[in-house]
């Protein structure tokens, strides 16, 4: 079905973006947002510009926003039948998230011109494998680990380099079917899995690195390269991008991890040959970044940055795509300028219509969407983030705490702060042995399996206004895990799986308790300053 407006643009000089499918977990209304910019961008340029989506629901497919829309689905077959009809000089695949990316191969092998980075160039980027030996090439630091296609391989990899191993195969959506793995039980039973998602595709076998994560979107014409911003995650690596939240500009990362990222960020968007946009994530440890991936297209963060910068992405990359440089744009290369404000971003979960689904956050993506807390102070953007997110507690309240073995330590030291705020702390037995050993007085509760009253009694009784519940290795553990957050999704009550999420909630809590003015203004009078 196609659409047809009226407009001015020569007729004959036409670009075709494809846009990002039907919206789901993992890909989108940012994707919408960049197709739309980019449209917007060609027409200024003079291009008849056509719109491939088949999303009722969203800008682009709307009747006015490009020449023409053809509401058809995003394969292979019936992307080829519409360029066969229009004749475009090409096709835009940069916006449309993973779904658009994986149509590169077939339409670069029908012989379809790819504006911005071609095809070589997106496979490079990711075919875990080839990636791999390019960041060899350029001796740029990666966790520890290689591709491999078997079963075999797998465990020979893992047992290579030590478990934890984080697992991801190529050309996935959200981050489907990437896991942290801690025995070569649960390796074995995952590659027999991950074959069904991605029978043909590389699986990348790393070493689960410990550390900070941080990502950064780039602006590439070849030459010159544009950072817009960079963003440090609050929840350390192991959450996925999505389901984490973050700040610009980064809070804690030292000059020097600063000028490495900008270093290999410009490197890479040379070796890869970008024209256009993509996007690099780092774990940071013992003052180094090294490199966790690159997404070869706008990532899900392109709008964001774009609002809190100031710099039209989506514009800028659409421009260079067509042949004009960063510099003829009037943009220098290396890192855009800090605004004069504090962002943060964090994800927005729709659990409770998700029945039965685990709200436990890990490098699967869960969140439905994200929001950003702005100020000039760092506590009030987090407690602007939070409330807007969904995670609204009150100054003091009853804190339920679950914590795993192997968080107990860290957990002590929060949960403490909490209670000096005022919070009353009830935990599992373990964990209230351990708090009341450290002077933080806590009141035992059973777990499921032990019987009633236990955890889940308590959170149905709306009495508990906060449940911090940490990830288990052990199987029954995880299990009455499972029961325990659901619960909490089912009564309305915030439910943290991190620790790095709790202790930014602390500082937000903390702000508020000091009674600061809570401001909000128009987000250009923040980056006017």
């Amino acid at each position: 079905m196609a659409s047809e407006s009226h407009s001015n643009q020569p007729a004959g000089k036409k670009i075709v973006v494809l846009g990002s499918g039907p919206i789901r977990i993992g890909q989108g209304i940012e994707f919408d947002y960049c197709s739309v910019h980019c449209v917007w961008a060609l027409r200024q340029a003079g291009y008849e510009a056509l719109i491939i989506n088949n999303n009722p629901e969203t800008v682009s497919t709307d009747f006015d926003t490009s020449d023409r829309l053809y509401f058809e689905p995003l394969t292979p077959e019936d992307v080829l039948n519409i360029l066969d009809r229009e004749q475009p000089e090409g096709v835009i695949v940069q916006f449309g998230g993973q779904t658009a990316i994986n149509l590169a191969r077939p339409l670069h092998e029908a012989g379809v011109r790819i504006f911005g980075s071609s095809f070589e160039s997106i496979d490079l980027a990711e075919d875990r494998d080839r990636f791999e030996k390019v960041l060899r090439e350029l001796g740029i630091p990666k966790p520890p680990g290689r591709a491999v296609t078997s079963i075999g391989a797998a465990q020979e990899v893992a047992e290579e380099i030590g478990y934890p191993v984080l697992v991801r195969p190529s050309y996935v959506l959200g981050g489907r079917a990437m896991e942290i793995i801690y025995t070569p039980e649960d390796l074995l039973s995952y590659m027999h899995y991950v074959v069904e998602v991605s029978p043909r595709a590389p699986i990348l076998v790393d070493k689960y690195v410990l550390g900070k994560e941080v990502e950064v979107d780039v602006i590439s014409d070849g030459v010159d390269c544009l950072l817009p911003g960079i963003m440090e995650h609050i929840e350390r690596a192991g959450v996925h991008s999505g389901d984490s939240m973050a700040v610009y500009p980064p809070q804690s990362l030292s000059r020097t991890v600063i000028e490495q990222i900008v270093e290999t960020a410009t490197a890479l968007a040379r070796r890869l040959e970008v024209r256009g946009l993509m996007n690099i994530q780092y774990v940071v440890a013992d003052d180094q970044a090294q490199v966790l991936e690159v997404n070869p297209r706008a990532s899900r963060t392109v709008p964001y940055l774009s609002k809190i910068t100031g710099v039209p992405m989506v514009r800028v990359a659409t421009h260079v795509m067509i042949g004009h440089t960063l510099r003829e744009q009037g943009y220098a290369s290396g890192l855009h300028p800090d605004a004069p404000l504090i962002a943060v971003k964090a994800p927005v979960f729709s659990f409770l219509k998700l029945t039965g689904v685990d709200i436990s956050l890990g490098p699967e993506m869960k969140s439905t969407g994200e929001i950003m807390g702005i100020d000039n102070d760092y506590a009030r953007a987090l407690y602007k983030a939070m409330i807007a997110s969904g995670v609204d507690v009150p100054p003091r309240g009853k804190l339920l705490a679950t914590i795993a073995d192997h968080d107990k330590a860290e957990a002590v030291m929060i949960i403490r702060e909490f209670a000096a705020l005022g919070y009353e702390v009830y935990a599992t037995a373990g964990t209230a042995r351990l708090l009341n050993q450290c002077n933080v007085p806590a009141t035992p509760v059973q777990k499921i399996h032990e019987g009633s009253p236990n955890l889940v009694d308590l959170i149905r009784s709306g009495e508990i206004d906060l449940l911090i519940n940490t990830l288990s290795t052990d199987k029954r553990t995880e299990r009455e895990g499972v029961l325990i957050r659901r619960a909490s999704v089912e009564m309305g009550i915030p439910c943290l799986t991190s620790l790095d999420t709790a202790r930014a909630l602390l500082l937000a809590i903390s702000s508020r308790r000091e009674g600061r003015e809570m401001v909000c203004k128009p987000i250009h009078e923040y980056v006017r300053g």
